[in-house]
């Protein structure tokens, strides 16, 4: 049992530096993700693009938590939280500039209200993975709820997608980094991907794009690789990524592209909302 365990997700600063918001994240970052013991990775060729440089990394294709295994010198770019019309859509011309992919776990109920940006994300080459409807602290729902939120979270992305030719992938993140025993098991077999956190940039902090970036770098640099938070959210993340990008190029990281290793949306399990005749006692 995993209980008050939390992989993946927001975090929460101290008193009085939370940029302001509907949620307050709770600082529970814990990794799973693994490194395999082989030495800094080649850099790679990448396609023709703004930026010149070897950043882009190999391409991932996972099925479970347990297969996302990082070399040295690797990184995974995720963002919480969105989309945010502008901010999402500066986020990804940064992307593109660098010749990078990125993961974004999305909240239903702003993929719901922005549906042109989820697609322009899912065009871009992004992976979608999702984050729950509302942002909900699964661990204080009872079960039923929890679940129902998940579920409620991954249509209202599928539906933003609906028509596009796209699906968001089996990824997902508990926010708040809460989550217990059942629901990390539940999701796991119900063949969703919880991706963890390594290093937690702590971009809802009130400091300065400069400050998130060499807290991010000091962290990510002790570490040697990982899969980084980061939220599409804040104006200090679209500031700092620019710099943030160079920095790793400059450093000889790769980023690496994570995407699902069957994209089918209905080649797994599901995790479904209670239905009618169903007592919801989980």
């Amino acid at each position: 049992m995993l209980a008050g365990a939390a992989l993946g997700g927001c975090a929460k600063p101290p008193a009085g530096q939370l940029e302001l918001s509907s949620y307050q994240p709770i600082d529970r970052t814990i990794t799973t993700a693994s490194i395999a013991p082989q030495p800094l990775a080649q850099q790679q060729p990448v396609p023709a693009r703004i930026h010149a440089g070897h950043l882009a990394g190999r391409t991932l294709a996972v099925g479970s938590t347990a297969e996302i295994i990082l070399k040295p010198g690797e990184v995974v770019l995720t963002f919480d939280d969105g989309p945010r019309p502008g901010r999402t859509d500066a986020i990804l011309d940064t992307l593109d500039q660098f010749g990078v992919k990125a993961t974004f776990l999305m909240l239903g109920e702003p993929a719901e209200a922005h549906p042109e940006t989820v697609r322009k994300v899912a065009a871009a080459g992004h992976t979608i993975g999702t984050h729950t409807f509302d942002h909900a602290d699964l661990t204080k729902l009872s079960r039923q709820e929890a679940l129902d939120e998940i579920a409620h979270g991954e249509r209202a992305v599928a539906a933003a997608l609906s028509g596009s030719g796209y699906a968001p992938a089996p990824f997902f993140r508990f926010p708040y980094l809460a989550q217990d025993g059942f629901l990390r098991t539940t999701v796991m077999q119900g063949n969703m991907v919880v991706l963890d956190v390594d290093v937690d940039s702590k971009d809802y902090y009130t400091d300065t794009p400069e400050v998130v970036m060499a807290r991010t770098l000091s962290r990510l640099d002790a570490r040697g690789s990982g899969i980084i938070l980061f939220h599409d959210i804040h104006p200090r993340t679209v500031a700092l990524l620019p710099g943030f990008l160079a920095a790793l190029e400059e450093r000889g990281y790769s980023v690496v592209r994570l995407v699902p290793r069957n994209p089918a949306p209905f080649g797994r399990d599901v995790i479904t909302a209670q239905g009618p005749g169903e007592t919801g006692a989980l």
